[in-house]
């Protein structure tokens, strides 16, 4: 795999000479092209330049390994080799990342949106299980996760959370997340130790920029009102939760994670705008748009897409057929053997000739 990086390295290296030449500098159109092509690369060589340095340690250590020594001494050193084998897995899948074709998509941050839908408390669980998972999974690409709103439920876990993902690649990888999640599990409240089937429903937004949802003030009725979820200082004393109503399409977002209100208002009109994005990209798709996501789901977030089955060990994803036997790897955060496989379908359709 290495040996295919090899005309990235070079050109990494052009580029950081033309960026340093003067007759670059004094071209600012020539210069911008150059750093953006040179900012797109220099991920993909910080992520190779890990992975060799993690192969080195890892050759040191088996070799030191090859010689006796006391047995506290072997058996840390042994600790710290399956821990740069995992390291050294992540970064192998990174890179298989960077080499994998780049769709013409504009990449995009995603605003995500989780629901605990039939099982109760154990719903709600389970939807905190989910949050958890795409947060690590975002830890191990590198991106950024922000809190939106939550509604923690009595038991842990949430009713509902929302939150942003910001990164490259982000949306590629996860747009595919909208739609009802299924757990089959034990459930903590269960004392007779039956399994119990629960379900949660993610929504995957596209955030639009300003430019691209125009909101008229007028059309907006904002409403402040005290904190009601857990917090103490000054979350639950003073009014800087906010309640924003479009008028128009009669959709409401709640904020009230922050302390202040500013930013519980910011953080709401980002939800709001992503949400009247989504409505107006969801009432203008057209036929062609339709067809491709039929073909790995058509995204209705009532659709059944994936179940999480715990006896088992097992995870399905129904759109594709998918099944793998690493459910304690993938609620941890290892989401790309289910991404990917996704990622490829979509890959296929695109590139596959049209029907006559």
């Amino acid at each position: 795999m290495l040996e295919k990086f090899e005309n990235i390295e070079q050109r990494h290296r052009e580029l950081e000479q033309l960026l340093s030449s003067p007759h670059i500098l004094n071209n600012q159109a020539e210069y911008q092209r150059l750093a953006k092509e040179y900012a797109q690369i220099h991920p993909v060589m910080d992520t190779l330049a890990a992975y060799r340095d993690t192969q080195r340690q890892l050759a040191d250590l088996q070799a030191l390994l090859q010689e006796k020594h006391e047995k506290d001494f072997e058996q840390l050193a042994r600790t710290e080799l399956a821990e740069l084998n995992r390291r050294r897995q992540q970064l192998e899948q990174q890179l298989r990342d960077h080499l994998m074709p780049k769709s013409d998509e504009k990449d995009r941050d995603l605003i995500m949106e989780i629901r605990a839908g039939t099982g109760g408390q154990e719903a709600a669980i389970f939807a905190g299980d989910l949050y958890r998972m795409y947060s690590r999974y975002a830890e191990r690409k590198g991106w950024k996760v922000e809190l939106m709103n939550s509604h923690p439920s009595e038991s842990g876990g949430f009713k509902e959370i929302v939150f942003s993902i910001r990164g490259s690649g982000a949306s590629r990888h996860l747009k595919w997340e909208s739609g009802a999640h299924r757990v089959q599990r034990v459930p903590v409240t269960e004392a007779s130790g039956r399994i119990h089937t629960s379900a949660a429903t993610v929504v995957v937004l596209f955030e639009p920029d300003e430019v691209e949802v125009h909101i008229d003030p007028k059309d907006l009725k904002i409403d402040v009102f005290r904190s009601s979820g857990p917090g103490g200082q000054s979350v639950n004393t003073t009014d800087s939760a906010i309640r924003i109503t479009h008028l128009p399409s009669g959709l409401v977002v709640i904020c009230q994670d922050e302390r202040s209100q500013l930013k519980n208002k910011m953080k709401a009109m980002r939800v709001l705008r992503a949400r009247l994005l989504d409505k107006i990209e969801q009432e203008n798709a057209d036929r062609e748009m339709k067809e491709r996501k039929a073909k790995i789901g058509t995204g209705d977030r009532s659709e059944k897409i994936r179940t999480y089955n715990y006896p088992d060990r097992r995870v399905t994803d129904h759109r594709i057929g998918l099944t793998l036997y690493q459910l304690p790897n993938i609620m941890d955060g290892d989401l790309d053997p289910v991404t990917n496989p996704l990622i490829e379908a979509e890959t296929q359709i695109d590139s596959a000739p049209p029907k006559t």
